[in-house]
């Protein structure tokens, strides 16, 4: 009997120690409970008690990392809530060995796109993301070593988180009167631009980097990325657009492989704006981008670049808001003549062919840029075209536009074209010099009559038997065009007298038949 109890003591006592292990853990689930109460202000002593008990385990870099999470993950619900959108410690408050960390940490920190058409909505989040960016740019133009590529993978994800965007332009019908952007000076303004900016920077630093290297950036920046920040072009916001020229333009000079894609990328651009949609608010941006890319073409230019200037550079003469991009379009084209000068016959021939009929403003740019190409062309190119050319300029020396006619003259004041001119005025001023008399006589102008004069006296002077020769031809066209005119007012009067004759008796031989009508009606 007693072994029979003796044997159950065993049994008994472990029983009751399972006992005190539930009881245990029942005393740990109130503990949390206890510490749950707590976070509402009744047991503030127990709940802070266990946070510290439950905080001495992680180390720095999970404290990060638990930080941007939570960043990072809070979901974007119907009110945008960031409850949970903290900032990160500078880059200064970590060890070297954790910078890398860091910066990627902050970087997905960025990725969250905020709203900023409400501006007084979530404006402590806005600026931790702000300031998180001024941290970025700060590390990016101080590192020292090349960038992993994770790190580049994490900047151009957050690159593109925030710049490519869709756009929802202004119409801009009816803006461009006569050649002249009527919003030229309201330019329309992103309201996310103060993070926009810092992106901006921090990508063009990093692009610039000695520590990025080109050959492992090349697998993200690459030509669906080219296409989509081209596309960025079209921002209405001018400040954007100055970015994305100096950015275009050092991926173009980093990244040897991309050039041609790049190349054919703008190309497709402008195609599509001269002759689909005339509507493009970057042009200016990338033919100033074009224009140190031609500086550098290597001679003798390729025939790619010269189809190039024949299909798109010339032909971006044609559209109407020809203003709002002209300076960098003549710089471009007077880099392709002095590149080559066999293109200036080419180049003069496509200005004739879009030379503006019904446009004042812009007859003076068109003849602003002539000069330009004229200084750089030489003798041979110069007298394929002169014809034409003089043909035109003839025209415009008898504009009723005083501004038209007046720097159409002013060619007369640059040396090198007045050689040109010397040296071919057998051709030329049999052409000039009806235009320049008519001038003379009519021209209501006052200063486009004295400078008429002066071109006149630079011909006399110059071959004054070659001048008489053309002058007495002029008059003698005078003359037959007088005759010719009186011969053509005289039978237009022969036809009217013929015309009334024919009515008249049309009109008495009509007289007995309704007599006749009258009489049998009645």
């Amino acid at each position: 009997m007693i072994k029979q109890l003796l044997s159950k003591l065993p049994r008994k006592s472990s029983k009751s120690s399972a006992n005190r292990d539930h009881g245990g853990n029942h005393a740990a689930n109130s503990n949390a409970s206890i510490g749950s109460r707590g976070s509402n202000g009744k047991f503030a002593n127990s709940n802070s008690s266990s946070v510290a008990v439950n905080n001495s385990a992680p180390d720095a870099s999970q404290n990060l990392g638990n930080k941007i999470h939570q960043g990072v993950n809070s979901k974007l619900n119907g009110d945008l809530g960031f409850s949970q959108y903290e900032g990160l410690p500078g880059f200064k408050d970590v060890p070297s060995s954790e910078k890398q960390n860091l910066f990627i940490r902050k970087l997905n920190l960025c990725c969250v796109v905020f709203d900023f058409t409400e501006p007084m909505k979530n404006l402590k989040e806005k600026e931790i993301k702000r300031q998180t960016l001024q941290d970025l740019v700060e590390y990016v133009t101080s590192v020292s070593g090349k960038f992993s590529e994770t790190a580049m993978q994490e900047v151009m994800k957050m690159v593109s988180a925030n710049l490519f965007r869709t756009f929802t332009p202004q119409p801009r019908e009816n803006k461009v009167v006569d050649g002249v952007d009527l919003e030229e000076d309201e330019p329309s303004m992103d309201s996310a631009w103060p993070h926009l900016q810092i992106v901006y920077e921090l990508f063009l630093r990093f692009v610039s980097s000695s520590e990025t290297d080109a050959k492992l950036a090349k697998r993200y920046i690459d030509q669906s990325f080219i296409l989509k920040l081209l596309d960025l072009f079209d921002s209405e916001d001018p400040r954007e657009r100055e970015y994305l020229k100096t950015i275009l333009h050092r991926i173009y000079g980093k990244f040897m492989v991309h050039r041609p894609f790049i190349r054919k990328a703008i190309n497709s651009i402008f195609y599509q704006f001269i002759f689909e949609t005339e509507k493009y608010n970057g042009i200016a941006e990338l033919l100033e981008i074009l224009g140190s890319i031609i500086n550098g073409f290597a001679l003798p230019l390729k025939e790619e670049h010269k189809m190039f200037l024949v299909r798109a550079m010339i032909p971006l003469h044609k559209p109407r808001c020809l203003a709002m991009y002209h300076l960098p379009l003549s710089y471009c084209i007077a880099q392709f003549v002095e590149k080559d000068c066999k293109l200036a016959d080419t180049v003069i021939r496509g200005l004739l062919k879009y030379w503006p009929i019904a446009n004042s403003s812009k007859e003076v740019m068109f003849l602003n840029e002539l000069e330009e190409v004229l200084e750089a062309t030489q003798p041979p190119e110069f007298q394929r075209c002169m014809v034409p050319l003089f043909q035109q300029l003839a025209r415009c020396l008898n504009s009723s536009h005083f501004q038209v006619a007046e720097r159409t003259l002013f060619l007369w004041n640059n040396d090198p074209i007045e050689n040109l001119i010397r040296q071919n005025r057998k051709v030329i001023l049999p052409i000039i010099l009806p235009a320049l008399e008519k001038n003379v006589g009519n021209h209501w102008n006052q200063a486009v009559r004295s400078l008429t004069l002066n071109v006149r006296k630079i011909f006399e002077d110059l071959d004054h038997e070659l001048f008489n020769e053309c002058l007495l031809k002029f008059h003698e066209d005078e003359k037959k065009e007088v005759e010719i005119r009186a011969r053509r007012e005289a039978t237009w009067r022969r036809l009217e007298e013929i015309a009334a004759q024919a009515a008249a008796s049309d009109a008495t031989a009509a007289a007995p038949c309704k007599a006749l009508i009258c009489s049998a009606a009645g």
